[in-house]
């Protein structure tokens, strides 16, 4: 632990999604500690302004109906150093808006600072809805994220899976029946840029193709081609490719 955030024992993030319309808009308040060896987590979820939709609208977005979440319990402390990693480098804006923003208080045992803004807003997002997704797989709320991908060349083809569990930030990749590790960054990466092109639902298979090619099943158990079914969204990056790269990459071991 930094000197700097050597009295730190667990910090509060609060949430507010701002004009984001409903279903999507909601607010959480997620409370850390970890005074002693363990991590503990209190996480209250609340989705917002749900009554000016009908259930239809709601479950047309693929929420549900019940969507609010509390959860009180234990996470895998292996979490504390990234909290502690992000601390050590945040910086914190003059003034607190609230609404669009996470804000941090941190806790010193039975101390907890006012609420700031940290300027690395994205950065302290992203944190808070991994460890979210955390909290829903120690919960057994939801499974581990998993992407299924078939490559396909002339002389052989290669099947296999990335899961990512963020219960204990462990990455197994799956190939051709054998099973190995994958660094956790490199993977949570990789999963970020599998997520950034369009998948045209429309042209989905069940199967995998077995034509020289690459294909990807996000975890719905449908098959989209690369270049073909998933498509880049932004002329100036090419998803598409990279994606391609880092798969011939996997399967190239």
């Amino acid at each position: 632990m930094s000197k700097k955030n050597q009295a730190i024992s667990g910090i509060i993030l609060e949430y507010h999604s701002g004009i984001v319309p409903p279903p999507f808009s909601h607010v959480f308040r997620l409370e850390l500690n970890w005074s002693d060896e363990t991590l503990r987590a209190k996480l209250d979820l609340h989705y917002t302004d749900r009554e000016e939709l009908s259930e239809e609208e709601i479950l047309d977005e693929g929420f549900t109906l019940s969507d609010d979440y509390q959860y009180d319990g234990s996470l895998n402390p292996v979490w504390v150093k990234s909290i502690e990693e992000l601390l050590q480098e945040t910086r914190y804006a003059s003034q607190v808006h609230g609404e669009g923003e996470i804000t941090v208080a941190t806790k010193e045992y039975t101390k907890t600072s006012p609420a700031k803004s940290p300027t690395n807003q994205e950065a302290w997002q992203l944190l808070a809805q991994d460890l979210i997704q955390a909290i829903y797989e120690t919960a057994k709320k939801e499974l581990p994220l998993q992407i299924n991908f078939q490559v396909v060349e002339k002389e052989k083809t290669d099947r296999g899976s990335v899961t990512l569990h963020f219960s204990d930030r462990n990455v197994q990749l799956e190939l051709n029946g054998k099973t190995s590790q994958l660094n956790w960054e490199y993977a949570f990466q990789l999963m970020k840029l599998i997520f950034t092109p369009d998948y045209d639902y429309d042209i989905a298979k069940e199967k995998p193709g077995t034509k020289r090619g690459i294909y990807l099943d996000c975890g719905d158990g449908l098959w989209h081609e690369l270049g073909k079914g998933i498509l880049n969204i932004d002329p100036e990056f090419d998803a598409v490719a990279q994606i391609e790269e880092h798969m011939r990459k996997l399967t190239s071991n």
